[in-house]
């Protein structure tokens, strides 16, 4: 299944979520149940938003985007970071207000079996989505599927919540459970901006795909020959690899084409979606922009 079906699929669970939730917290009356039933209008808008930047990345390039428009998939997972805080916001102010003036809670056991019924559904689509973020190389899925797993995470600290009330009578505990929630999804919030961030200024792939890169560059062994300048970068799911690549003047133009032809197709055997530019140089010689040279590399 591609990035935008298991996006459709996690619109679908929002909604059936959402259902669940809001009955669970009306039989109930817990804040905690509330909060819980929040989130889970986060997950619909964000599914749906990441739906469409996803369809956006995967625009060809343009005239106007020569790159290609992968990077439109760091805005879904900010335009997510943003949703989730707005909904620790609303979690925090109910938490609040039921701690002022606390309520009993009542049908806990339908309730949680309902919350229970939701986490169920969530947490099966999202372990399902991150093992095919890292398959498809896709933050925008992979920042819905931890936001689904947070969302489980959160529905049992309700359910213990609500347990603990029914057990206890410390009415107490149900905004408090809350108030928990809401920090805890403000911390996945903070993470996802950073993430989004992170990505929309260029950064640099990630370790293991730069070191499969630097292998191969050191396992090039023709007389004459060196390579330097290299740079990565990613966005979205593509990858990106620039580097200077240094032929001895004798050598003719058809032949260092064949050699450029025969790294590339080394580095993309080892870096899936990388896209490769070397450019061609006669050895001792720098363009004027120089940068430092990868060390021990021929």
């Amino acid at each position: 299944m591609q990035v935008r079906g298991y996006l459709k699929l996690s619109i679908v669970a929002a909604l059936a979520t959402i259902a669940l939730k809001t009955a669970a917290w009306w039989w109930t009356g817990s804040v905690g149940l509330l909060s819980d039933a929040l989130e889970s209008f986060v997950n619909l808008a964000a599914a749906t938003f990441g739906l469409w930047m996803v369809t956006v990345a995967a625009r060809p390039a343009d005239e106007g985007h020569p790159f290609g428009h992968a990077k439109a998939e760091y805005f879904s997972s900010g335009f997510e970071a943003l949703l989730i805080l707005g909904a620790a916001f609303g979690i925090g102010w109910a938490a609040v207000a039921r701690l002022m003036e606390p309520a009993p809670i009542e049908q806990v056991g339908l309730g949680i079996a309902l919350s229970i019924a939701s986490s169920v559904i969530n947490g099966g689509l999202a372990f399902a989505m991150l093992r095919a973020s890292r398959e498809h190389h896709s933050i925008a899925l992979e920042a819905d599927a931890r936001h689904l797993m947070t969302d489980v995470y959160t529905s049992i600290g309700v359910i213990v919540g609500v347990l603990l009330v029914s057990l206890t009578g410390w009415l107490w505990l149900d905004p408090l459970m809350a108030l928990l929630v809401a920090a805890n999804i403000t911390r996945e919030a903070a993470s996802l901006l950073r993430r989004s961030a992170d990505g929309l200024m260029d950064h640099a792939l990630d370790a293991d795909e730069q070191r499969a890169i630097e292998d191969v560059l050191r396992s090039l062994d023709v007389d004459g020959v060196q390579v330097n300048d290299l740079r990565t970068r990613r966005a979205g799911a593509q990858r990106f690899c620039e580097l200077h690549l240094h032929v001895p003047a004798s050598w003719t133009i058809a032949r260092a084409m064949r050699q450029r032809e025969r790294l590339a197709a080394s580095l993309l055997a080892a870096v899936p979606r990388l896209r490769v530019t070397i450019e061609l140089l006669p050895v001792g010689e720098e363009p004027l922009a120089q940068r430092e040279p990868l060390q021990d590399m021929r």
